[in-house]
């Protein structure tokens, strides 16, 4: 297995202050917006973004966590039992202006399936997607985000390792891992 680095602090915050940013331009007031992290590892991100945009703006944005195992169209298909994580959405999507947060953009089933369940809670307004790294060349839907840190080109036997320090790491690091096939 081969490990390199993509982001780390403080290129990383600077991403982070970007995106945060992007979002104030497209909201202004945020009157009608709200936060959505999907589980398990966009929550992290979506809580950095939220106590930004909350210290910025001086105001309380609502924030929800999303898991979308049981929408996934793989959830009967694993072998192993997913780990199913909570969701806690203390509030109605309806006529609201969505910010879907999610650490990694690979496939879209994921974002997908968060649409599917995001229904449960009435009919948003709009939804937007933001992703701290986009994998591009890898979708299987056509769903791009609205805002990305970090694009980066990867292929199947590729996967992006998003570390964060509320998880336990001692540092902020996002890592491209590669897996080497011994048998050659």
């Amino acid at each position: 297995m081969q490990k390199k680095l993509l982001l780390r602090s403080p290129l990383l915050e600077i991403t982070i202050n970007r995106l945060v940013q992007q979002v104030i331009e497209q909201h202004e007031t945020f009157s009608n917006s709200v936060i959505i992290g999907l589980q398990p590892r966009g929550k992290y991100f979506a809580n950095r973004l939220k106590k930004r945009l909350d210290s910025i703006l001086d105001i309380e944005i609502p924030i929800g966590y999303l898991d979308t195992t049981f929408y996934s169209e793989d959830f009967r298909r694993k072998a192993i039992p997913l780990k199913i994580e909570r969701t806690e959405i203390p509030f109605l999507l309806e006529n609201k202006k969505v910010i879907l947060v999610d650490d990694v953009l690979f496939t879209g089933r994921t974002v997908r399936s968060a649409l599917t369940a995001m229904s449960e809670f009435g009919r948003p307004a709009s939804v937007e997607l933001l992703v701290l790294i986009d994998r591009k060349y890898s979708r299987n839907l056509p769903i791009q985000p609205d805002y990305v840190g970090k694009s980066v080109n990867t292929i199947q036997s590729q996967q992006v390792l998003v570390e964060w320090k509320e998880q336990g790491f001692k540092k902020d690091t996002i890592w491209l891992v590669t897996k080497i096939d011994e048998s050659e």
